[in-house]
């Protein structure tokens, strides 16, 4: 299957509904950003692309007395398309991009005296992450777990969620490993 991973994004948002470009950008912010990014340029490039596959159809609404909005909308098309992706079984990525993984890895080259503020750093951003994270989950779904059944709208959100904050304590749990570990051998 197409490595197109934004053009289904997009679909999955606008199935949800329908939304504009903006909105489509906004979405890529908030809860989505905690598993995929995508630019402002490469939406828009989508979109595009999408329309021209007649996957989505575009209108326009008027919000306020001038305001044009460039709206899209899933076609039929779309659905199907969106529909046999989610039913395709995913592959486990070669690798993840990890840029600090990626230093550690040539920790040989960096000073002694740099390596547990480089690490100290990282795991103060981690905690801060895993902070918002949880603050998050408190938020919307705490006191409603239970409620969140397999046909929910927001089963798909509180799954990515509880991964991120497994993701995140995970890290966390290895930085101060790690840091023990170098202490240690100092």
């Amino acid at each position: 299957m197409a490595k197109r991973v934004l053009k289904h994004a997009i679909l999955g948002l606008l199935r949800k509904q329908d939304m504009s470009g903006y909105d489509i950008t906004s979405e890529f912010t908030k809860e989505i950003s905690q598993f995929w990014s995508a630019k402002h340029s490469q939406i828009y490039t989508e979109l595009k692309k999408l329309l021209d596959e007649k996957l989505i159809e575009q209108y326009i609404e008027i919000s306020g007395v001038k305001l044009e909005k460039k709206m899209y909308t899933l076609t039929e098309e779309g659905k199907k398309e969106l529909a046999q992706w989610l039913m395709h079984p995913e592959q486990i990525p070669e690798t993840e991009k990890d840029t600090f993984a990626l230093k550690v890895y040539f920790i040989q080259y960096i000073p002694e005296e740099k390596i547990l503020p480089l690490f100290q750093d990282q795991l103060d951003q981690r905690e801060q992450k895993l902070s918002e994270l949880k603050s998050r989950y408190q938020l919307i779904f705490a006191q409603r777990e239970e409620e969140i059944g397999l046909g929910s709208d927001e089963l798909g959100h509180y799954l990515v969620l509880t991964k991120a904050i497994s993701r995140e304590e995970s890290y966390v749990d290895w930085l101060k490993k790690s840091i023990r570990f170098i202490r240690q051998k100092r």
